[in-house]
């Protein structure tokens, strides 16, 4: 019976099909385009809602190149992302003279402007490692630094916590803008500082500005922390909070545009009246199912390329 199966033939296929279980397509991080000093050019803007983060000086923010001055010592260290926020291992959390500012860290002896005043940690719930981490954030609870933590049974439960991460980081910086007028320092670590915390991270830069989708903030971590890995589920997983994220803003401007100049709501027409501003999927009942009709044209009108070609019987 083997053999039979090997003979077969089937000649009206136009390419080679594979039969293993289908996958999405992977998502690729290009690169990013470096500047005159061939340094990764990466432009940000914070969003309006982040008025505290107005005063950022964005400029020059990609100061070393991670790719070529990279070394192997550099992953126990904690990075610059933002001028405002770091990302590292729990080791970094017990590194009392970064926590104060005091050390210069990586290549150049770049040196932490001011204090750490918040550390985030990202730990796995229920495992050997959150013991871990709850002793890495004694050395900060005893320096004054405000620490909090996010716990996850695994990782797909981030895209759940982002929105709450981001909140956490930005209600600290807001309340220690307001008491101080200063901008704090937050540390995102988990383990390695290289996934979990990562991801954090690239939500942080999403969420919070503007011009940057999953694959530009994944660029810029990368860019400071070379060593960051995003996986292709991790990829996924800031691909769909991605999404999600531009979802709400559409949602938003168009609840802000509904808005008249009396500050009252304009409420969209429903039924018929409105139905011309939607996609219908009704098809007429003398259509020909037999022809090709206009959606057909749309989905399918570009492309040449076929699957299969007709046989003759």
């Amino acid at each position: 019976m083997a053999a039979e199966f090997e003979t077969l033939s089937y000649p009206h296929k136009t390419s080679e099909y594979t039969y293993r279980v289908p996958t999405p397509p992977r998502i690729v991080v290009p690169p990013p385009t470096l500047n005159s000093d061939a340094l990764p050019s990466i432009t940000l803007s914070a969003l309006q809602s982040a008025n505290f983060l107005n005063n950022i000086n964005y400029t020059n923010l990609v100061t070393q190149n991670a790719l070529i001055e990279w070394t192997y010592e550099r992953r126990r260290e904690a990075q610059m992302i933002l001028p405002f926020l770091y990302l590292g291992p729990m080791t970094a959390a017990k590194d009392e003279s970064f926590l104060r500012g005091e050390t210069g860290h990586g290549v150049g002896e770049t040196r932490v402007p001011g204090s750490i005043t918040m550390v985030l940690g990202v730990r796995q719930k229920h495992s050997f490692e959150s013991k871990l981490m709850h002793g890495a954030l004694r050395k900060p609870r005893a320096l004054g630094i405000v620490c909090e933590t996010v716990d996850l049974a695994n990782n797909q439960d981030l895209i759940q916590k982002f929105p709450q991460t981001t909140a956490m980081i930005n209600d600290h910086l807001a309340q220690y803008f307001r008491q101080t007028g200063k901008t704090g320092k937050v540390l995102v670590v988990c383990e390695s500082g290289n996934e979990r915390g990562a991801g954090v991270v690239a939500a942080y830069l999403m969420g919070t500005h503007t011009d940057v989708d999953f694959i530009k903030a994944m660029q810029l971590v990368q860019a400071q922390r070379f060593c960051a890995n995003f996986d292709d589920a991790m990829k996924r997983l800031l691909q769909g909070y991605w999404d999600i994220l531009c979802a709400t803003r559409q949602v938003a401007a168009v609840n802000e545009s509904n808005h008249d100049s009396n500050g009252t709501v304009t409420v969209p027409l429903s039924g018929p009246q409105n139905a011309s501003t939607k996609r219908g999927l009704q098809r007429d009942e003398d259509e020909d199912m037999d022809g090709i009709d206009e959606d057909d044209l749309e989905r399918f009108g570009g492309r040449t390329f076929a699957p299969f070609t007709d046989q003759t019987l």
